[in-house]
C-alpha cells in the first residue's frame, strides 16, 4: 500500500518533428494546440504535483512556458531521435527535474499529448486506483475483444481465440491507449518503466484514442465538437405525433452528438415511439423536474418543440444552456430564444432570430431516398392518412365516404393509413369494397408513392406528399392547422378548410371532380415538385449547432 499523499510528477513527451502529421504537437486541435490538453488535464488534477514537459522543440517549450505551473526541459538530440523509445525520456526528465528542485517523486505519470479525449476525471480514477494498490506501474487500455487470427510460423494462419464467439461474449483484450503511464519512481529506469507488478486501467472508449495518424485526427475533431443537445418534446393525441418525428429525424441528422429527449411522462405515445427507434429518452415528472435534470446535466443546446413558449420560461431554461432553439413558436418567449424555426408558418416572420418558411422542413430520411408517384392519367387509388394521432377523427369520415363511394363495387381503392395515437372510431378493412385498413405502417412513402390521390391534414403530411408528388385535398385538424400556408393550390392542394366547418358533401363533391379532372391533377403534381423540399433538415441541424447557413 503506498503513502496516501505521495509526491506525483507528470511527464509530458513532446517532440517537434512529426512525418505522419508535421507539426503534430502545436497544431490546432479544437481551436488550441494539441499538447495543451495534456497539460491541462496534468494541472487541474488533484494528485499531480509537478509538471514538466520534455522537448527538442523550442517552439513546444515556449508555449509550455505560459502555464503557470510547467516546467520545461529542453531534451537533447539523441533523445529526440525516432528509434529512441520513452524510457530513456522519461527518466532523463525525471531525473534533471528532481535534481532542478532538490527533491525526489514518489510516482511518475507519463501523460502523452497525442490523447486530447482523455479527461481529468479520469486520469484522476486511475491515479487514485494505483496509490492504493500494490503495482508497480500501471498502463491506460481499452477494452476491446474481436475475432483476431495470427500467423502460425509455416506460412498459414490459425485463430488467436479458443471460442468462435459473439464480441460481447468473447473474454477481455486489453490495448494500450497510450494516454497514460503510471508508475513507481523505482521502476522509472533509462530502459524500462514497468515493474514487476503491472496493472491496467481500463478508460472509456471514447477517450482512447491515440493520434497516430490523419484519420486519428478527424475522429478526435469530430468528438471534441460533440454537443450534448435536449428535445423537449411530447406526442399525444391533442398535439399528434408530428412533433416527435420531426425530433426523430433532426437526432438521425445530428449523428456524432449526444442526443437525449425529455418528454412528460403522463404522455405515453410519443415516448413509446422514442423508444421504439432506440432513443435516450428521460420521462420527466412535472417543470421542476425538467429543471433539476438541466442543473445536473447542463445540455450545450436545449431544442423546444412544444409550440408556444413564455419569457421566462425561455429565460429559466437559457440559465443551464449554452443555446435554446425553438420550434413553430408564435408565443412571446420566441424572442429570447436564439433561433425560432417557423417551417410551418410562412407567414409569421415575428423576430431577426426567426427561420419561417417550406425551406426549414425537416422530411424524414425515408422521404429523401424515395422515388416519386408516378402521373397516371385515370385515378384509381386513394391514401387517407389524417396523421399520427386524428384528434378530429377525420379518418372515419373518410371512411365512411369511401363506403359509399364503392357502394357498388369497389371504383376505387382506399387505402388508410392509421397512426398509433389513434383513438377513433374502430375500422376494419373491407376487400370486397376496396377498402384496406393500415395500422402504424414503417414506411409511409411506399404508400404515397402508389397513390393517385390523397387525403391529408393541414401539417408535415403535406410536405411528404408533395415531396412525393401525391395531389392532396387537405382538411385542417384545428385553427391552428390553418395557419400552415403551405397546403394552398399554388404548391398543389386543394384546400378545403377546417374539418368541422366543411361538409361530408363538399368532400364528396371535392373528390368526385379532381378524379374527372386530369389535367388538374398533372398540373398539381407538378407545382408539389417544384419544391426543394430536401435540403431542410440540413439547414436546421446548422441551426441548432449555431453553424452559419
Amino acid at each position: 500500500m503506498k503513502s496516501r499523499k505521495p509526491n506525483i510528477i507528470a511527464v509530458i513527451p513532446a517532440r517537434g518533428g512529426s512525418k505522419g502529421i508535421p507539426r503534430k504537437n502545436m497544431r490546432l486541435m479544437g481551436g488550441k494546440p494539441l499538447i495543451s490538453y495534456a497539460i491541462e488535464n496534468a494541472l487541474s488534477s488533484e494528485f499531480v504535483d509537478d509538471v514538466v514537459v520534455s522537448s527538442d522543440s523550442e517552439e513546444i517549450l515556449a508555449y509550455a512556458a505560459q502555464f503557470e505551473g510547467v516546467t520545461g526541459l529542453s531534451r537533447d538530440t539523441e533523445l529526440a531521435l525516432d528509434a529512441v523509445t520513452l524510457d530513456p525520456v522519461i527518466y532523463d526528465a525525471v531525473v534533471r527535474r528532481e535534481e532542478q528542485a532538490g527533491a525526489s517523486f514518489d510516482i511518475v505519470v507519463t501523460l502523452q499529448p497525442t490523447s486530447p479525449l482523455l479527461t481529468r476525471e479520469t486520469l484522476d480514477r486511475a491515479l487514485a486506483m494505483f496509490i492504493d494498490s500494490d503495482l508497480d506501474s500501471c498502463i491506460s487500455v481499452v477494452n476491446a475483444p474481436h475475432l483476431s487470427w495470427k500467423e502460425d510460423g509455416e506460412g498459414g494462419v490459425v485463430p488467436a481465440y479458443e471460442q468462435r464467439l459473439n464480441r460481447q461474449q468473447l473474454p477481455p483484450n486489453y490495448l494500450e491507449t497510450g494516454a497514460f503511464l503510471i508508475a513507481d519512481r523505482m521502476s522509472v529506469t533509462p530502459m524500462t518503466r514497468l515493474g514487476k507488478t503491472v496493472g491496467v486501467f481500463e478508460v472509456p472508449e471514447r477517450e482512447s484514442t491515440d493520434i497516430d495518424s490523419v484519420r486519428d485526427w478527424i475522429v478526435c475533431e469530430s468528438e471534441l465538437s460533440r454537443k450534448k443537445i435536449a428535445f423537449r418534446v411530447d406526442g399525444h393525441r391533442e398535439l399528434g405525433l408530428g412533433h416527435i418525428y420531426r425530433a426523430l429525424t433532426l437526432g438521425y441528422e445530428l449523428v456524432g452528438h449526444d442526443i437525449v429527449y425529455l418528454c412528460d411522462k403522463r404522455h405515453r405515445e410519443g415516448i413509446e415511439r422514442l423508444k421504439g427507434a432506440f432513443m435516450n429518452v428521460v420521462e420527466l415528472d412535472g417543470e421542476d423536474d425538467l429543471f433539476s435534470w438541466l442543473e445536473q446535466n447542463a445540455p450545450d443546446v436545449f431544442v423546444n418543440d412544444l409550440l408556444d413558449t413564455e419569457v421566462d420560461y425561455v429565460r429559466a431554461v437559457k440559465r443551464y444552456v449554452k443555446r435554446f432553439v425553438s420550434f413553430e413558436d408564435l408565443g412571446p418567449g420566441a424572442r429570447a430564444a436564439d433561433a425560432v424555426v417557423n417551417a410551418l408558418y410562412e407567414d409569421n416572420v415575428s423576430y431577426p432570430n426567426t427561420y419561417a418558411g417550406k425551406g426549414y422542413v425537416c422530411l424524414r430520411d425515408e422521404f429523401l431516398g424515395a422515388r416519386r408517384a408516378p402521373f397516371k392519367p385515370k385515378a384509381q387509388k386513394v391514401l387517407v392518412t389524417f396523421g399520427g394521432t386524428d384528434p378530429l377523427d377525420l379518418t372515419a369520415r373518410i371512411y365512411a365516404l369511401a363506403q359509399r363511394i364503392n357502394a357498388d363495387g369497389p371504383t376505387f381503392s382506399f387505402d388508410f393509413i392509421v397512426g398509433p395515437g389513434y383513438a377513433g372510431a374502430p375500422l376494419v378493412s373491407i376487400p370486397e369494397n376496396g377498402i384496406t385498413i393500415n395500422m402504424d405502417v414503417p414506411r409511409v412513402s411506399d404508400h404515397m408513392r402508389d397513390a393517385d390521390i390523397a387525403f391529408c391534414s393541414q401539417g408535415r403530411t403535406t410536405y411528404e406528399l408533395a415531396s412525393m408528388g401525391v395531389p392532396a385535398i387537405v382538411i385542417a385538424q384545428n385553427e391552428r392547422e390553418l395557419l400552415h400556408s403551405f397546403a394552398q393550390m399554388d404548391n398543389g392542394f386543394i384546400n378545403l378548410g377546417l374539418g368541422s366547418r366543411v361538409s361530408d358533401e363538399d368532400i364528396l363533391s371535392t373528390f368526385e371532380w379532381l378524379v374527372k379532372a386530369r389535367t388538374v391533377r398533372e398540373e398539381m403534381r407538378d407545382l408539389m415538385l417544384q419544391n426543394d423540399l430536401a435540403s431542410g433538415a440540413h439547414r436546421v441541424r446548422q441551426i441548432i449547432l449555431g453553424e452559419a447557413l
